[in-house]
């Protein structure tokens, strides 16, 4: 592949992030094969369909592999640039450790079809270094290629670590609008990489090295993490306060140097939930601020399932909906959710008292199995239930009018209905939804 010919691409993970990413590339005239390890992925896919849910990305799928250009497989082929975008969970330690595997043996997969002049670029969120660990576990496959950083002179192959910053709802647009940071192994690296994100990015691509691009990913994430650490903390001292919070950051943002954020049942997502603990993984005496958020949005969630308990406890006979699994509004991604945590500790305890409501979900998750709780559509919550816990703050939600729901108890954990009236003799547990 040289100059203006368009290479071919593999990604490698067609999830959230990697199918997106193969269809906006695809877009852009490049030839796409995409693999996952999923035989129900890759047949949904071929068929011009998808499997998780994400603005217009359906008719762009549709539209890509109608015209040739996206084609998914179980098994990796030879291309010119090779994009990994699998997941990076939590190792089962109980100690937030890492788990890189997933990285590794999709490098291990790519080394054995690398050819000289191939760029492999890895987009998973990974600990500081990943890029370099993945380089070696090539190196010791192919021992007949020259690495970057492990050889003399012109290595045969580019690696590089870009990360993509998109928010659920806005990924399309987003992988193609947002600067980018570019990180090579070495600056060679880092240009082949950059020459082939020009193709598709219209944002500001920034080249550095691996270890700080990874690192700029995480610091990203934990920034955000800490930001709505304050606000959830602030939402608690309210709640002892007797203190409106939704109120009392309305009034502090109006400050020209304030910004804070908005509190919730705690912080979900397979990204601020998780990356910073990367961080204090690589870092553990450095990082006390970090520890401390993630304990913080953790705490929240706690505080929620306290709140909520005490206010159905204080209805014995009334049936129970709790508004939303989601990690945020209009996904359907549940990875992390601490809304999910807080409906289904409520529905262990309570059972067939507890209704979900759940746009995004064709049926509730595993944990929920045995408990009796059901899934419901809005309508039926409102028309049957008199307790609500707003959880998610999807738009069906916050349509709901003051007329269906001003006689209900609220628990308004996320401030979407401001309007909602106070009982007539005030007490504790029914104005939960004041404090978040």
């Amino acid at each position: 592949m040289r100059g203006s010919e368009l290479p071919e691409v593999c990604v490698v993970g067609l999830g959230y992030i990697g199918l997106p990413t193969a269809a906006v590339i695809a877009r852009a005239g490049m030839s796409v094969l995409g693999v996952d390890v999923s035989d129900t992925v890759v047949e949904t896919i071929n068929r011009g369909e998808i499997h998780i849910e994400e603005v217009d990305l359906d008719g762009l799928v549709h539209g890509v592999v109608q015209r040739g250009l996206l084609r998914a497989a179980t098994r990796i082929a030879p291309a010119d640039v090779f994009v990994i975008a699998v997941p990076t969970p939590f190792a089962k330690d109980g100690h937030h450790t890492p788990d890189v595997s997933y990285v590794l043996a999709a490098a291990d997969s790519v080394a054995g079809v690398l050819k000289p002049g191939d760029t492999v670029i890895l987009e998973s969120t990974s600990p500081v270094g990943t890029t370099e660990r993945m380089r070696d576990l090539i190196a010791a496959r192919r021992p007949d290629l020259k690495l970057p950083g492990l050889c003399e002179g012109t290595p045969d192959v580019a690696l590089a670590y870009c990360p993509e910053r998109v928010l659920p709802g806005r990924i399309l647009e987003e992988l193609t609008n947002n600067d980018r940071s570019i990180g090579g192994v070495t600056p060679r690296c880092a240009r082949k990489a950059l020459a082939f994100y020009k193709r598709f990015v219209r944002g500001t691509c920034v080249t550095t090295d691996a270890r700080s691009a990874e690192m700029t990913k995480l610091v990203e994430n934990a920034y955000r993490d800490v930001n709505i650490a304050f606000a959830n903390e602030l939402s608690m001292v309210a709640d002892a306060m007797g203190l409106d919070v939704w109120e009392v950051i309305r009034l502090a943002n109006r400050h020209p140097r304030v910004n804070i954020l908005q509190p919730g049942p705690g912080v979900g997502g397979h990204c601020i939930a998780v990356d910073p603990w990367f961080i204090v993984h690589g870092a553990p005496e450095q990082t006390p601020l970090i520890r401390t958020a993630r304990g913080v949005n953790d705490g929240k969630i706690h505080h929620v399932i306290a709140r909520a308990t005490e206010l159905v406890e204080r209805h014995p006979q009334a049936r129970i909906a709790c508004l939303g699994l989601a990690f945020k509004a209009n996904i359907d991604d549940f990875r992390e959710s601490p809304a999910r945590l807080v409906a289904a500790t409520l529905a262990r305890r309570y059972g067939e008292r507890i209704h979900v409501v759940e746009p995004y979900a064709a049926q509730l998750p595993v944990e929920f199995t045995g408990t009796g709780a059901h899934l419901i559509d809005i309508d039926t919550a409102l028309e049957t239930c008199d307790v609500l816990i707003v959880l998610v703050d999807h738009d069906v939600f916050k349509s709901v009018p003051l007329a269906e729901r001003e006689r209900k108890a609220v628990y308004d954990t996320r401030g979407i209905w401001p309007d909602q009236p106070g009982p007539e003799a005030p007490d504790r547990a029914e104005t939960l939804r004041k404090t978040g």
